[in-house]
């Protein structure tokens, strides 16, 4: 069988060496969710909550918040609760917190890794919190299923309600009874 080069006449990439290889930054594997953003995964509101639990779970990290969190999605699961998440439209509004304002020892609290680990980190601020900050790869996940904050459970996407003017024409004239 012939490779994606030869079909295409390009020449093929240099091989790289073991010493290139050691210099370039070691990226811990990131959430596997094809399953979970594939169309037959979202079938039914616990496969849902299955499918990203063990996404989770299957992180190479193992932290208390990570655990809660597959606690909480495998409970929503076994109780067949349905999908009360967010939309895209959501997501695209959440604030991103650009690289130089990142620290050193920042992390994400789902996959427990650096965020400026990452060479082009896509941050994203919950409004629940200034300092409830995720990877939005970690966190768009969680919020398609559930409209909380995974950190303190206080509910997002819910807008104030406007505050009722009154019409000074609806007020009571005399003159017209």
């Amino acid at each position: 069988m012939t490779s994606y080069y030869d079909d295409h006449n390009i020449p093929h990439p240099p091989s790289t060496s073991s010493s290139s290889q050691a210099q370039a930054p070691r990226r811990a594997p990131r959430l596997d969710l094809d399953e979970f953003f594939g169309p037959s995964s979202l079938g039914t509101s616990s496969s849902s909550f299955r499918v990203l639990a063990n996404a989770i779970s299957d992180l190479p990290s193992d932290t208390e918040v990570q655990r809660q969190i597959v606690a909480a999605l495998l409970s929503d699961a076994a109780c067949g609760k349905e999908v009360k998440g967010l939309g895209q439209e959501f997501l695209d509004t959440l604030e991103r917190v650009p690289k130089n304002r990142l620290k050193e020892d920042d992390v994400c609290p789902v996959c427990n890794e650096r965020f400026l680990e990452d060479q082009y980190p896509l941050v994203v601020r919950l409004p629940c919190h200034k300092d409830h900050k995720f990877d939005l790869e970690c966190i768009a996940p969680w919020l398609k299923l559930k409209s909380t904050c995974p950190l303190d459970r206080k509910e997002l996407g819910k807008k104030a309600a406007a505050p009722v003017v009154e019409d000074s024409e609806d007020e009571w004239d005399p003159q017209y009874g």
